[in-house]
């Protein structure tokens, strides 16, 4: 039964689908891990025992009866902090949420869950979504499971230290700059980052409505497939077959491969190595473009986000903690116009990346310039936060400026992923790649 903890959740949904694990006794090896585990408050802000044991008696009834309503129907999956949750505090990492308990679930959980899956509980979080580090001193910090003393990635940082460290078999997260891809690949696991709108955001507090996205972290890209169709209601992509074999990729060197340091610059080496053995193309690309909408994000993302947060924010400012306090009013300082006009040349800057893209099945690029800060430095040194927060973001966000679907695999580097970008709405074709990627580097 340990063997469960650390086996991916398609492998547990065959075997709950074979008769070979009863869905009652899977949730409660989970559960059990949870509560035994010294960092269990460091990785979960609420262990939903109730609903879990509900859930996993009705899916082994379900399975009795040949009625499994999915393949992951009885599996254990947690829940990033802003998932709403019928009757169970949502607080979003945040002091200034502190005793907000939803009537509902979020659509995307309540998708899930009418699918069979087992709702664990909910993960911490950076406070409000807005950081790529996962440092969050209001509420927890979880673990990095490769550097207990460094961060995990944020901010579904709960999210991937669930799955990272045997405590959930999925987690579900959502990704605005880098959110879901920053942790899993800082632990060593699959994030998918969905296309803008292809997900329901409703029940999901907001941090930036426009670029926020809903993604599983997962321990197979099968796994992150298989999720999607949960969480929308729709059918897995069909992985068989999957080559690398006559595949075109674009290797991007604007901006992505600036600072690197030294072993995600030779993780992404190797990767790219081993996918041209496997056959594949590999192309360099230059957008300059792209220099300028990154230039953007501070326009665009700060002022979203200060302008859904501005009276909550201001009504108890002192709550927060400082450094995200900070990015939140860093979007004081632009008009509406600041704002119009950026997304009128994001747009514009859309428009070149498509067509220069558009020859190659997806553009590749490390998913992080670095690997986990330390995290007593991020509490004690101000300049270091703004630089690793920054730095951390930075290849991500060119997946979320550009609108696109992304990938991010494991390599065989600890905390080292690589990134795949596709075509928006190509999620499916995406999880294709990144089944075969996924045999040749780990």
């Amino acid at each position: 039964m340990q063997d469960w903890l650390t086996m991916t959740a398609c492998d547990l949904g065959r075997g709950i689908g074979m008769g070979q694990i009863d869905p009652e006794e899977l949730t409660e090896v989970y559960l059990a891990a949870i509560d035994a585990h010294p960092h269990r408050d460091r990785i979960y802000a609420r262990v939903t025992h109730d609903r879990a044991r509900a859930e996993a008696r009705a899916a082994k009834e379900r399975a009795a009866q040949g009625l499994r309503r999915s393949l992951l129907d009885g599996v254990p999956i947690s829940w990033k902090d802003l998932f709403d949750t019928a009757g169970i505090g949502t607080e979003a990492g945040s002091a200034l949420l502190r005793g907000r308990v939803p009537e509902n679930d979020a659509t995307v959980l309540r998708n899930a869950t009418s699918m069979g899956a087992v709702c664990l509980g909910k993960t911490h979080m950076s406070e409000l979504a807005f950081s790529g580090l996962g440092l969050n001193p209001v509420t927890a910090t979880p673990p990095c499971v490769n550097d207990e003393k460094a961060v995990p990635g944020g901010s579904s940082s709960g999210a991937a230290a669930s799955v990272a460290f045997g405590l959930a078999a999925c987690g579900i997260g959502s990704d605005t700059g880098g959110s879901v891809r920053i942790p899993a690949a800082w632990n060593d696991l699959v994030g998918l980052k969905t296309t803008s709108g292809r997900l329901s955001l409703e029940g999901v507090v907001p941090l930036c409505l426009r670029f926020d996205t809903v993604g599983p972290l997962a321990r197979s890209v099968e796994d992150a497939a298989q999720m999607l169709a949960l969480l929308g209601g729709g059918t897995p992509a069909d992985l068989r077959g999957a080559s690398l074999k006559g595949r075109r990729f674009a290797d991007l060197q604007t901006i992505a491969q600036d600072d690197l340091r030294d072993a995600p610059r030779q993780a992404y080496a190797e990767a790219l190595d081993r996918l041209r053995d496997a056959g594949a193309e590999i192309v360099p690309l230059e957008v300059p473009e792209l220099a300028e909408a990154m230039g953007l994000s501070g326009v665009l993302s700060t002022t979203e986000a200060y302008g859904l947060w501005r009276d909550v924010i201001e009504a108890n400012a002192e709550a927060m903690y400082p450094e995200i306090l900070e990015r939140f009013r860093a979007g004081k300082g632009h008009s509406g116009p600041d704002y119009v006009a950026a997304w009128s040349r994001l747009k514009a800057c859309r428009s070149v990346w498509d067509a220069a893209t558009a020859g190659f099945d997806a553009v590749l690029a490390p998913t992080a310039p670095i690997l986990p800060p330390d995290l007593d430095r991020l509490m004690n040194d101000h300049d270091y936060y703004v630089t690793e927060n920054l730095l951390a973001l930075r290849n991500t966000r060119i997946g979320n400026l550009m609108g696109l679907a992304a990938l991010s695999l494991p390599t065989s580097t600890p905390s080292c992923g690589l990134m795949m970008l596709g075509y928006p709405g190509s999620e499916e074709a995406l999880l294709r790649l990144g089944a075969a990627a996924e045999v040749v580097l780990t």
